[in-house]
């Protein structure tokens, strides 16, 4: 009874093992390399697949998912001979199995390798300052070298980042001088450029001050002309209004013998006044003949 158990058991063992070499589960983006009896037979993609038990064997299994390989830090000597550290990440996929289990032995060691070499070659080519700058140029250059190389082991380079480029500390610090002298630079023109717009407000601000100033000068020239003018119309109207009043006036009866006696109460106070201010005076022969005066200037009135 013993005995029938332990060969039941092994009998469950033999089963066991046999169902799992037999069936094949392939899980999605996966691919299995099948050999029967040491050479390549096929490829299972995902699915259920049944295998010969002992005859065939799963050898190699790939995902055909994209991966993300950190490629080791390195030294590099740019062209300027200035030695930086470089690192990156390496982004691959399978797109042949076949390829990459039988076309090298190691693919995942050897496009790193070759991502470090070829990047050690590209980082030679350019100066320190160029390499902050031309990360684009080297990530699309690697990315190109490693591919071509990589496509007989059946892997295909999508892309390659690089992460840090670390110069020596004494290239840090003089780039630090560098970088605060030229911060410093331009704080210098900013505050120039501020002053220099600062005095030219002021002098815009001068400008039309002085502008208003001048038209509110003009604007007083205009206005008291404008006010003499109309005080000489007004005075040339009321001049017109009174010689009209004393020509009706005049024309009236005893208004021209009201002429003659103003002429002469004028001419007698006017030669008054004049000996007063002189003391040499100088006497027409004919001084009592008032009234050949007055007559002449009754006559200019008549005649006006």
């Amino acid at each position: 009874m013993y005995s029938e158990l332990i060969i039941l058991i092994f009998l469950a063992i033999f089963v066991f093992i046999l169902f799992v070499s037999t069936v094949k589960i392939v899980p999605q983006r996966q691919a299995y390399i099948i050999q029967r009896l040491g050479k390549f037979s096929r490829i299972l993609d995902a699915g259920f697949h049944i295998l010969i038990p002992f005859i065939d064997k799963v050898s190699y299994q790939h995902s055909l998912k994209e991966v993300a390989m950190d490629v080791q830090p390195q030294t590099c000597i740019t062209r300027d001979n200035v030695s930086v550290e470089v690192d990156g990440i390496l982004y691959i996929q399978i797109f042949d199995p076949k390829k990459a289990s039988y076309g090298i032995q190691d693919y995942r060691f050897a496009v790193s390798q070759l991502a470090q070499t070829t990047m050690r070659s590209i980082i030679g080519k350019l100066e320190l300052d160029k390499t902050f700058e031309e990360r684009d140029t080297i990530n699309g250059s690697i990315v190109q070298a490693v591919d071509e190389a990589s496509d007989p082991w059946g892997v295909k380079v999508t892309r390659y980042e690089v992460k840090n480029i670390l110069p020596p500390q004494s290239i840090k610090d003089a780039m630090e001088k560098q970088m605060r002298a030229e911060r410093e630079k331009r704080a210098q023109i900013a505050e120039s450029e501020g002053d220099r717009q600062a005095q030219i407000n002021r002098a815009e601000g001068q400008k039309q001050e002085l502008i208003r100033q001048s038209e509110g000068e003009k604007q007083k020239q205009i206005n008291e002309a404008e006010g003499k003018a109309s005080e000489i119309r007004s005075i040339a109207n009321a001049t017109a209004a009174g010689i009209k009043e004393i020509a009706s006036a005049i024309n009236e009866k005893g208004g021209l013998e009201a002429v003659n006696l103003r002429v002469a109460e004028s001419y007698i106070k006017e030669f008054g006044k004049l000996a007063k201010e002189n003391n040499t005076m100088i006497i027409p022969s004919d001084l009592a003949d008032v009234s050949s005066l007055v007559a002449a200037a009754t006559s200019v009135i008549k005649q006006t």
